[in-house]
């Protein structure tokens, strides 16, 4: 049996580097060459962080973000127009759209996209939970913020056939964002563009 080259604390390390998305073999490999090589106090506080990341951060309750407090700071500023909410996948579309700047209302998170082939169906993300709060009465436009993929695409259809006889406005992302790209890669100007020029759904 060849001995072991590699120490077993930096192998478990590399491997469980690799279970992030994007990140194969060879950039664990650095990247944990690099933990190893950095101060100890370094190490410790990046496992803090690590260890600390589930007990400090929750779902909002109302917009399902993650956040440190319930409600979100979104959801919990009285600057923001609460009768105005964007609908996206991730939480990163989220931060994606502040970074534009020019949008100030709520948002929602459905945690996923519609994917059959996955076994996503409406029950897996915060369809009914946007539903819920349509039927609140407070709402008066819905701007869905889905990428243009094919399953970001399926998701706004099936959001728009179950919202469409709500007493509500329902709108789009316009133009600015290529089909095909996910829209937490789009720089800023585009997505400002794409929110300014959001059109109603037929």
């Amino acid at each position: 049996m060849s001995p072991q080259v590699i120490p077993q604390a930096l192998d478990r390390l590399i491997r469980d580097l690799t279970k992030l998305p994007g990140i194969g073999k060879k950039t664990a490999s650095r990247l944990a060459l690099n933990i190893l090589r950095s101060p100890v106090a370094e190490a410790r506080e990046l496992a803090t962080a690590l260890n600390e990341l589930h007990s400090s951060i929750q779902l909002c309750s109302c917009c399902f973000t993650f956040s440190e407090s319930d409600p979100c700071t979104i959801c919990g500023d009285h600057r923001r127009d609460a009768s105005l909410v964007c609908v996206v996948e991730q939480p990163g579309d989220l931060l994606a759209i502040e970074k534009a700047g020019n949008y100030h209302g709520h948002y929602h998170i459905l945690h996923g996209v519609l994917s059959p082939m996955d076994g996503i169906g409406p029950q897996e993300i915060k369809v009914r939970e946007l539903e819920a709060r349509v039927n609140s009465g407070t709402i008066k436009e819905i701007f869905i913020a889905t990428s243009s993929t094919v399953p970001g695409e399926a998701t706004a259809s099936y959001l728009i056939d179950r919202l469409q006889d709500k007493a509500i406005l329902l709108t789009r992302l316009a133009c600015g964002i290529p089909m095909g790209m996910d829209i937490k890669y789009a720089d800023k100007h585009t997505l400002a563009r794409a929110i300014e020029t959001r059109c109603k759904t037929t």
